[in-house]
């Protein structure tokens, strides 16, 4: 198995896509931590290898203290996965309001800070490791009434490069996964109101992918575990689109 008894650290590990990542890194003989808001989407994950966390990522000392634990029951931390993110319904920039755009930088920047700044400081007194975030292919392809959705995931394309080039002698490897439309829950929260009242549907998602599928879970999962292994052990700074075309 590729990922035998390495450590990962993935965050929201509750949600569809989540699930399927942890699934995904336990059968190849991985050691998973699994962290989230909340442990209601975790509890049906079993496995004796999987480890579940309650931790708010704007929590700094909360975050310090899990990856302290991790480490320190391990001994060392070989990848950590940022999965963690919300949505933004189709909005015009007149009505955003300012909590919202902080909540959302929060939440999709700023966690990706706090838990990428834990992992390598633990990551450089070993032989490296692995960090993949999770950004989205709208920062290729933006639509309109997302943009504060867009300027987060393109903090975190870009947050990713810097720390890339910033880590790259210690063997720390930093990439971003753009997924494309995904059959997952956070899907159906990007429409407008407006546009749920018009019977927008999964088809019309479907039909913006030139393959002609959504996404599924199992994809983006098998894409980050091939970005974990060391079969990408030359891939740093990449950003891998997972789209079905849709960035084209």
């Amino acid at each position: 198995m590729k990922q035998q008894e390495k450590v990962f650290i993935v965050t929201g590990a509750g949600g569809g896509m989540g699930n399927e990542v942890v699934s995904t890194l336990l059968s190849e003989g991985a050691i998973v931590v699994g962290i989230d808001i909340s442990l209601e989407g975790m509890t049906h994950i079993t496995h004796e290898n999987f480890q579940k966390e309650e931790v708010n990522l704007l929590d700094s000392n909360r975050i310090k203290e899990v990856f302290k634990q991790v480490f320190e029951t391990y001994g060392k931390i070989n990848g950590l996965v940022n999965l963690a993110g919300i949505a933004q319904p189709s909005t015009p920039i007149q009505d955003v309001s300012l909590d919202f755009w902080n909540k959302i930088i929060g939440i999709n920047a700023t966690s990706i800070f706090l838990t990428c700044k834990e992992a390598v400081s633990y990551m450089k007194n070993q032989e490296g490791g692995a960090i993949v975030n999770v950004g989205s292919v709208s920062v290729a392809r933006p639509r309109p009434g997302l943009q504060a959705y867009i300027a987060t995931k393109g903090a975190v394309e870009a947050f990713s490069k810097a720390l890339a080039i910033e880590v790259a002698q210690d063997k720390i490897r930093v990439n971003v996964l753009h997924p494309g439309p995904a059959e997952t829950q956070m899907l159906v929260q990007f429409p407008s109101e407006k546009d749920q009242e018009n019977g927008l549907t999964l088809d019309d998602f479907k039909m913006s992918v030139p393959l002609g599928e959504l996404i599924k879970p199992t994809d983006i999962a098998e894409a980050i575990n091939y970005l974990l292994s060391d079969g990408a052990k030359m891939v740093t700074g990449a950003t891998l689109h997972v789209d079905g075309g849709r960035s084209l």
